[in-house]
């Protein structure tokens, strides 16, 4: 899994998109979207086993190329391993996704002990370290963009979003210093909070599939933010099921 640098180079012309949480959901409609563009992928997530899934299906139908790293990135150990392979590349990042995350649905007072450090872990320090890490190669490309996948959450509480809307608002927050800090470098920072979207954590609800939104709308919407001319970038995105908040 972790030798492809020799095939790698055979796609050099190609641009590179560094996607986290890429196995399912969001994350994979996101890859599916960039590699549809002709773009060769660097994508992690827990499970070696899914990403070597997602790496043949792209491969065969995109004819790029695709590495994988099985990393759990809300341990910085891990999260350090990921970057350091992605540096061995020595490729310039074009786009860096950051949509690792983990929801743990309760109430501040009484959800689980651990809840808020496991989702702050997760769903902020990834995307720290992350970009901490890889900020070198995306200052090699011509015109990078970096997107943060927060959520809805990230702009107010509801009803048992519990620690989930503290380590969401704390997303965003990252994304926007980072805004500022990257304009310098004429490098993009968005970010997008999208409402329910139809994916494996939505299973077992009683609603139907039409009531909420298709990963592949997220997708789309990412691709259309960075298509946008060298001049131009969209700070904040945010998207709903049509029929509103489930």
């Amino acid at each position: 899994m972790h030798n492809a640098l020799a095939l790698y180079k055979n796609h050099s012309m190609n641009k590179t998109a560094v996607i986290t949480g890429a196995s399912k959901g969001i994350g994979k409609a996101v890859a599916e979207r960039f590699a549809s563009e002709r773009f060769d992928l660097i994508i992690t997530a827990r499970t070696a086993a899914d990403l070597d899934n997602v790496k043949r299906e792209f491969e065969e139908r995109f004819d790029i190329q695709c590495l994988t790293f099985a990393a759990d990135l809300s341990v910085k150990s891990e999260a350090n391993a990921f970057c350091d392979f992605v540096l061995a590349q020595n490729t310039p990042i074009d786009v860096l996704v950051n949509n690792t995350g983990v929801f743990i649905q309760g109430e501040l007072m009484n959800e689980p002990d651990g809840a808020l450090e496991k989702q702050i872990n997760t769903n902020l320090y990834s995307a720290y370290w992350v970009t901490r890490g890889l900020i070198r190669s995306i200052q090699m490309a011509s015109a990078a963009h970096i997107f943060n996948v927060c959520s809805i959450a990230s702009l107010a509480a509801y009803a048992g979003s519990g620690s989930y809307s503290i380590s969401k608002f704390a997303l965003l927050g990252f994304s926007k210093s980072l805004r500022e800090e990257l304009k310098k470098d004429r490098i993009k920072v968005t970010s997008i909070m999208p409402g329910a979207t139809y994916t494996s954590s939505w299973e077992g609800v009683d609603l139907p599939e039409s009531r909420f939104m298709g990963a592949k709308d997220v997708a789309d919407t990412i691709w259309s933010a960075y298509s946008l001319s060298p001049s131009a970038v969209i700070e904040d995105i945010i998207m709903r099921p049509l029929e509103g908040d489930i």
